[in-house]
């Protein structure tokens, strides 16, 4: 029975100096919490390739990240105060790696793949995000960046907002008009066919593209405007510039001739809104539509 005393009394005496002795680990644990700094993750420092690619960044909350840019991101409008590393389907390595980026994020139409698989080579992670002309794919690459720097919750917003958005735009009923989207970069006339943003805004906004019979950006001649006969005319905000402003451009006669002309349906939006499928999609439509009133 002595023993047994004995065994309780060492054990007591034991699991009593254990417990005192976690009570002083954790007093000494608490004390040095408050002394020593938390230690966090810094933010990546991104580099974007792609203007719909670095608003979507922009629009998730974390453009205090980006350090870099292309040549075709143009909004949100604080991107003007950051360096341009080239354009996002020329880029070159050397003006990426300059500005010392953790990762790059960059459509998947970027390039060349030579150049991008030598920047990962070189230790820099690029994320190819999907870049087609459908609003699937604008929900895809939201999700995909959001994947990549935690942000889910905020694309699910961003997300609900483009739909609630255009639920907006597209409430009132919509003439089924003809429309041609046009740009002018190299001096002749380019418009937009099937398989482009141009074309998915305009089906978004209730319009048909008149320019239907082929795939990407064709040339077109005055004379080919006039055949198309389209009942509204849509410009670039860059070319309406470049060809000397909308009156200007109205005022041609073949332009003249056209069903758009009579109708007063000739205007511009800016490029991104129409070239790119993004997150201000609902602007492009509402604009298109306020156009073919």
């Amino acid at each position: 029975m002595a023993l047994v005393d004995d065994v309780v009394l060492h054990g007591t005496v034991g699991i009593m100096m254990n417990s005192a002795k976690r009570l002083l680990l954790g007093l000494w644990l608490a004390s040095a919490a408050l002394v020593m700094p938390s230690v966090t993750t810094a933010a990546e420092r991104l580099v974007t390739l792609g203007g719909t690619v670095t608003e979507i960044v922009f629009a998730l909350g974390a453009g205090d990240q980006v350090v870099a840019t292309d040549a075709s991101s143009l909004y949100p409008p604080q991107v003007a105060n950051l360096p341009r590393v080239g354009y996002y389907r020329s880029v070159p390595v050397e003006g990426v790696l300059s500005v010392r980026p953790d990762r790059v994020l960059a459509s998947e139409n970027a390039g060349p793949a030579v150049a991008l698989r030598r920047i990962t080579e070189l230790g820099v992670p690029v994320e190819r995000l999907t870049d087609r002309p459908a609003l699937k794919s604008l929900y895809e690459r939201i999700q995909g960046i959001a994947g990549v720097l935690g942000l889910s919750r905020q694309a699910d917003a961003l997300i609900e907002k483009i739909d609630h958005d255009l639920a907006l735009a597209t409430q009132a009923p919509q003439a089924p008009l003809r429309a041609v989207v046009l740009l002018n970069r190299t001096g002749s006339y380019m418009a937009a066919g099937e398989d482009t943003a141009a074309a998915a805004v305009l089906e978004l906004a209730g319009l048909q593209n008149a320019m239907s019979a082929g795939k990407g950006y064709k040339p077109l001649s005055m004379e080919g405007l006039v055949a198309l006969d389209p009942d509204v005319i849509v410009l670039t905000s860059a070319t309406a510039t470049a060809v000397g402003g909308l009156e200007v451009f109205s005022q041609q006669p073949a332009v003249k001739a056209t069903g758009a002309a009579a109708s007063g349906r000739i205007g511009a939006v800016d490029d991104l809104l129409i070239l790119g499928m993004g997150p201000r999609v609902a602007q492009a439509v509402r604009q298109l539509r306020d156009l073919a009133q």
